[in-house]
């Protein structure tokens, strides 16, 4: 099985993509901030428990500017395709 990383997973480009991928049998594991806590709606209906075993859809917390995790985050996924749609799209923040 195939494995991707998305970051920006709880976007509107990256929800879209994490369910064409899932649908394509992937395993889809996505990057958030901290702060989109309370912005998951999107990846909502797709959100499996990390416990159950064989979950395809998993959330890590992750800051972009942070190499250090995201270098702990490709070794510990090993993902095949990495699609970085992670930005500050909010106006008044970028």
């Amino acid at each position: 099985m195939k494995k991707a990383l998305i970051t920006g997973v709880t976007g509107q480009d990256g929800s879209y993509l994490a369910e064409f991928l899932l649908e394509k049998g992937y395993e889809v594991h996505g990057i958030k901030r901290r702060a989109s806590l309370f912005n998951t709606e999107r990846v909502d209906h797709i959100y499996e428990d990390p416990h159950i075993e064989h979950a395809r859809f998993k959330l890590h917390y992750g800051d972009l500017t942070d190499t250090s995790n995201l270098t702990r985050l490709l070794a510990e996924i090993q993902p095949d395709e990495v699609y970085n749609l992670g930005a500050m799209s909010h106006v008044a923040v970028s």
